[in-house]
């Protein structure tokens, strides 16, 4: 089993890599295997609704890390998103990252146990996490909690290790997708699959 950690900061080794690795760690304790992906600073188109990927399963640009990240989350059983905070929200260009995998192959998600991380220096965590979990809600994605919202606070790699009660929600949430894993993975043996799908009845306010 492995689980995709996605690191979107635009720093490869910053607090938002420091909350993840902590939690890398702890999943790696309990057997399960690892990745962390960093979606780096260049620049990250957003979605502009051309409706392509529906038919290729990718998207139509090539020169940033979304085709990528799309091939591997399509091979992992469990992901975790990391973003740190700008004006009470995530990443833009995580967000952009995130709109576009999950168009294009979000119906492939499904059932794939699924958490949001956030880093900030103070406020705006729980609005972070809030948008970062929209997209697993979306997805039939079962999302997987700790023992509080899962944020850490720190100006630095460094600050963030000495917040002490925030490192222990990242080893809880390692551990609580280990364990959820496990459990799926034994019901599959046994015979407990996922549910019947109703096909989707798509509606607006006007019809």
């Amino acid at each position: 089993m492995k689980v995709l950690l996605i690191n979107g900061s635009p720093h490869p080794k910053g607090c938002t890599y420091t909350a993840l690795r902590t939690v890398a760690d702890m999943l790696e304790q309990c057997g399960i295997e690892t990745e962390i992906f960093h979606i780096g600073a260049s620049v990250m188109h957003g979605c502009i609704a051309c409706g392509k990927c529906k038919t290729t399963g990718k998207c139509i640009f090539e020169d940033d890390s979304v085709n990528l990240c799309i091939e591997k989350i399509k091979t992992v059983d469990g992901l975790i998103v990391g973003s740190p905070v700008y004006y009470a929200g995530p990443n833009g260009a995580l967000c952009a990252l995130m709109d576009r995998v999950f168009y294009a192959v979000g119906k492939e998600l499904a059932y794939k146990p699924a958490a949001a991380v956030v880093s900030c220096r103070r406020g705006g965590a729980t609005a972070s996490f809030d948008r970062l979990n929209k997209y697993f809600t979306i997805s039939n994605m079962p999302v997987v909690s700790s023992q509080y919202w899962n944020e850490v606070h720190g100006n630095t790699p460094e600050e963030v290790l000495q917040d002490v009660e925030g490192l222990q929600i990242m080893r809880t949430l390692g551990r609580n997708m280990a364990w959820l894993l496990k459990c799926i993975e034994h019901g599959k043996s046994a015979g407990v699959m996922p549910p019947e799908r109703e096909v989707w009845t798509p509606t607006n306010f006007i019809r």
